[in-house]
Formats: C-alpha cells, structure tokens, sequence
C-alpha cells in the first residue's frame, strides 16, 4: 500500500523528522546494497520452487490484491504533523475527492472480473477501506460512523452479482484515522466534516468447494509490533495517527493436505525502513512459525529486485520461494506504479512489491499478474488499482 500511508517523498520525510515522528519498538537496520532476486542459476533446469510435475496433490490457486484506498494521503499527514489546522483541511478534501474520483465502485466491478477469471481458492486483500464521516467535532479520535463506502461489502456484492462464491475468512484493523474535510460544495463552517479512514487486510475463500474436500480451521489475526506514528501537531500531550499494520491466516486442509495461508500489508520503503524489516521479521517469528506447509502472500512494500528494503532477502533466506521468480524467472513482474488518480495511459509499473511466497513442501506451478494491461481498465479509464495483483498456483510435494 505504497499510497496507503503515504507516498512519502524526501520533503515529507524531513517534515515529518523535524515533527518528530515515531518509530514504535521497531530497531532492525536494513542494508541498502543491492542483492540478486531469487532465479534460476542452472541452464536446463527448474527454477528453484516450480513443480517437477502436475500429476502429485490437488492444484492451490491463490491471490493477492491490494485494492488501493483511492488517493495519496502524504499532504494529509504532513499537514497534520505541522499542526496545520487550515492545510489539514484543504488536504483532506483533496484527498476525498480524489477517493470519489477513483470511483471503487466502478473497480471493483474490474477486480471481481479478475476473480471471476483466475477463481483462486483463497484471496488475500489489502487497503480494504472503511470511509465514514461525521459533523466535525474538534475530537482528535476516529468516531465517525455514517459509511460513505466500505470496499469489501462493494466486492462482495460484485463477486455475487457474477454468481461467484467468497466469504470473509479473516479481517484484521490495522491503522483507524480521522481528519477534517469538506466532502461536499459547501464551504462553511458548518459543512465541515469529519473524515475517518479504516484500513483492514481481508482473507476470502471459495465457498462452493465440498465440506469434503476443504476445511478451514485455526483463523488467526495480528497487528505487529512494530509500527510507525506520526504526531499531530498543536495537541497537548502529543497525540499520534498510528499507522498499525498487520497479518491474518488460516489453516487450510485441502482433500487431506494441510497447509498454513497468510495475507499481510508490511509499512512502505522510506524513513520507516526499519520497521518494515522488524515486520518481516514477526511474520517469521509468529504466524509462519509453523512446521506445516506456508503460504505468504501479500504487498511486502520491499522490492524483489534486492533494491530497496532487506525484507524480501530475509524471507527468502528464512526458506520461502518466490512462485513468480519460479515460474518466470527472467520476467520482471512489476506489480506497483499506476498514477493516483488511477488514470495513467501507459502501463507505469516499477516494482515488484506483491508477492506469493511458499515453503515447507510447496512448489509452483504457474503464476501470473493481473491488472497490468491496458484492456485491464473501466469503461472510463481507471485502473483496477494503483497495484497489480498476483495469482500463483501452488501444489503440495
């Protein structure tokens, strides 16, 4: 969720330093030298993880799909932390605009079609946005309650609308703010409104599969440890938008195989480097702590290409294999770069930040991107999501 919680740029950072941003607990130093994406290394051969054959253990179609809140939040929160009651103001409803403007409603019609095509037994979503507002109140606490739009009851609609059969396995809250905003053409004191943004991560699962055949058991979510704060300036004592990140997972046993799914949305690359890595490094020590077979899926926020954070190294090195180096070992497989306003009339995809890891006697045996072609887009020109999705199939050894 790089536009989550901000795009943050140079500028923003040093605004937010000199304000005093915290870093919760968060302590590990990632190296920034660059390190080899997981490939194949012998001519001839298998890439490490793919699947020497298709006739071993029933097929594992997964997916992972940021949905993009609607809007780059960075002047929100750079505003905030200077204490800029006005600027807070004009930013936040730049941004609802913008949020309107990208239109969920008219996506989710193009994601449910990407769900529809690829009909993955599990879906792991991120930035599954809850906007409500309120009359402003002056209050500092997220309170609003009257929903403006809540993404997964918009998808789910769409998936039942196209006769497509999903259920929420997990929800995990992770970060709950509220700024004030104009979301109408009034501007007076009294159309002011308070705009509250919930941020969750979501597991779906097919439900048209026999009782016999899948079972779900042990769901689980978990907020990390370590996460960033940013201050509100003017507040006494300081108060902190908390920008909580986190997981959710399931146990799956799929005709007698069992194996463990997670679904997660790790802190973005810049000034929070170090607690990106200290979330990779929970994930590791908590729920992929597991001797079952593990499948990790998510927006990691850390470059495949070893370019950025040391997250993705550290998951490799802890075991996991990547089902797109696997399978496609010499294609890049951008996943993160579409314009704000989701309008941008080339494919701008820069980084491979979404991902379908595995390990514990898991192989690949195909994945794909989706939502990275131009005939992707709605009727009007909008991406499904500043991000492309992943869809890996996997198979137990």
């Amino acid at each position: 969720m790089r536009r989550m919680i901000l795009v943050l740029t140079i500028a923003l950072a040093m605004v937010l330093a000199c304000a005093g941003v915290v870093l919760a607990q968060g302590s590990t130093t990632p190296t920034t030298t660059a390190a080899q994406e997981q490939q194949s290394s012998t001519t001839g051969t298998l890439a490490s993880g793919r699947c020497s054959s298709t006739k071993d253990g029933p097929p594992i179609p997964v997916m992972t799909r940021n949905l993009y809140l609607g809007a780059d939040l960075s002047p929100v929160f750079a505003a905030a932390a200077k204490g800029d009651s006005a600027g807070t103001i004009q930013a936040t409803t730049a941004a609802w605009q913008n949020v309107k403007a990208t239109n969920f409603p008219e996506r989710a019609e193009a994601l449910a079609d990407e769900i529809e095509q690829s009909e993955p037994l599990l879906v792991g979503l991120q930035e599954v946005s809850l906007f409500r507002t309120e009359d402003y109140d002056g209050s500092q606490l997220p309170n609003a309650t009257n929903v403006e739009y809540d993404y997964l009851d918009i998808l789910l609609r769409a998936l039942d609308e196209r006769g497509l059969h999903y259920t929420v396995v997990t929800t995990t809250q992770e970060a709950d703010a509220e700024t004030p905003g104009f979301t109408g053409a009034g501007r007076e004191p009294k159309d002011l409104k308070d705009i509250r943004l919930t941020d969750r991560d979501v597991i779906l699962r097919r439900t048209d599969v026999s009782s016999a055949k899948l079972q779900l058991s042990n769901p689980q979510t978990g907020n990390f440890v370590n996460y960033a704060s940013i201050p509100i300036g003017g507040t006494t004592p300081t108060q902190y938008i908390k920008l909580l990140r986190g997981w959710g997972s399931v146990d799956v046993t799929l005709r007698g195989r069992t194996f463990r799914f997670i679904n997660t949305h790790l802190e973005q690359e810049g000034p929070f480097n170090t607690i990106q890595v200290a979330q990779g490094n929970e994930l590791l020590s908590g729920p992929a702590n597991t001797s079952l077979p593990v499948i990790l899926a998510g927006d990691f926020n850390s470059r495949a290409d070893g370019m950025g954070t040391q997250t993705y190294s550290n998951l490799i090195g802890a075991g996991f294999e990547d089902a797109w180096s696997a399978t496609h070992p010499r294609e890049l497989g951008n996943t993160w770069g579409h314009d704000a306003d989701l309008l941008n009339t080339t494919v701008n995809l820069t980084q491979r930040l979404d991902l379908v890891l595995f390990r514990n006697n898991l192989c690949a045996l195909d994945a794909d991107v989706v939502g990275d072609e131009l005939s992707d887009r709605t009727p009007s020109g909008l991406w499904p999501s500043d991000h492309a999705g992943v869809v890996a199939t996997l198979r137990g050894e």
